[in-house]
């Protein structure tokens, strides 16, 4: 299954998904850096499908990405947005890492904090707009910290 094939795929697949649970709404897709980026419009069972901590969010990824490596999928990495629910989080979390690396900066101090991979990925991006911040993660697993430290 090549590229446009993947993406077709996953946007049908994701569709019919959401109809099982009777939503029927048309999911947008796009592709960024290899990723499947599948965007679905706010409806009344957002916090159905979003679930707490956004474990529903992170399984429905998990099911559409199994159905593409099943399918010998070109691309297999998929990320699903419910009401723009991902990008606003993005958009928080973007605000506190600021905040934290300002405390650094004024402090010296080290910071460590226990953050998912997606949200650590922010840090580290925004990180990158400061020269004298590293950040780096340390540990494995549920255990992966993330460190904000100012450059001597």
């Amino acid at each position: 299954m090549d590229k446009d094939e993947s993406i077709r795929f996953a946007t049908k697949f994701t569709e019919d998904l959401l109809s099982f649970f009777g939503i029927n709404v048309a999911v947008y897709s796009t592709v960024e850096d290899e990723v499947i980026q599948l965007s679905v419009p706010s409806t009344s069972m957002n916090s159905l499908l979003i679930g707490r901590n956004a474990d529903n969010l992170r399984a429905l990824q998990y099911i559409v990405s199994n159905a593409l490596t099943a399918k010998s999928a070109e691309i297999t990495r998929v990320s699903v947005d419910i009401a723009d629910y991902k990008r606003q989080r993005a958009d928080r979390i973007a605000e506190r890492a600021e905040d934290w690396i300002n405390k650094v900066r004024s402090t010296g101090e080290s910071m460590t904090l226990d953050l998912n991979p997606a949200d650590r990925r922010i840090v580290h991006k925004v990180a990158q707009d400061y020269s004298d911040i590293s950040t780096h993660s340390e540990g494995e697993g549920k255990e992966r910290k993330l460190i904000i430290s100012k450059i001597a």
